[in-house]
């Protein structure tokens, strides 16, 4: 194709791709709202089952979730992408990436087992590491504390699950309790 006909095709696919990006853009709108309107959790529940172990790449888990909060990276290579439905969800999503680019792993983190492994004594790095980024942090300064807070969801009930850390960063104590305010709002 010689430079004139491409130039008169030029304008042709411009506005196509600006026809196509217009349709995406309404659609995408409508998704999100849709998303709002039904919930986080359904749509997570959507994208996770669009992602398949062993055939999911990068660009996939990425397409679903968006850009990861942090990416973590793995002794053996690997590298875990963070993805927080905090303050308002009930959800932290670890996302694994295997050296050859295929995801090996899905977790939610904010569950039973997970929240099991916080012992007195672990740091912040260690807690913020194995629970992803909390919804709430608050300072107690005249305790010489702070409780990090995460949202969690144990079955059909809402819970939050507080973490109380001393003046040196280190676990003193940890529990769940019901979260009033959203069995409130239910």
């Amino acid at each position: 194709m010689n430079a004139t006909s491409a130039d008169r095709l030029s304008p042709l696919l411009r506005a196509k791709n600006l026809a196509w990006t217009g349709m995406a853009l309404r659609r995408s709108g409508w998704t999100a709202v849709l998303c709002l309107a039904l919930g986080l959790v359904a749509c997570d529940n959507q994208k996770v089952a669009r992602l398949e172990e062993g055939v999911a790449t990068e660009m996939d888990v990425m397409r679903e979730f968006g850009v990861p909060l942090e990416i973590h990276r793995e002794a053996d290579g690997s590298r875990t992408f963070e993805y927080t439905r905090q303050p308002a969800g009930t959800a932290n999503y670890y996302i694994t990436l295997g050296t050859d680019g295929k995801m090996s792993a899905l977790r939610q983190v904010l569950s039973q087992p997970y929240l099991a492994k916080v012992q007195p004594g672990m740091d912040q790095a260690s807690v913020r590491r194995l629970l992803g980024q909390p919804g709430k942090k608050t300072p107690y300064a005249l305790k010489r504390e702070e409780v990090w807070d995460w949202r969690w969801q144990d079955g059909p009930t809402p819970r939050i699950f507080s973490v109380t850390f001393d003046e040196a960063g280190r676990v003193v104590s940890s529990g769940s309790v019901e979260d009033d305010e959203a069995t409130r709002t239910r």
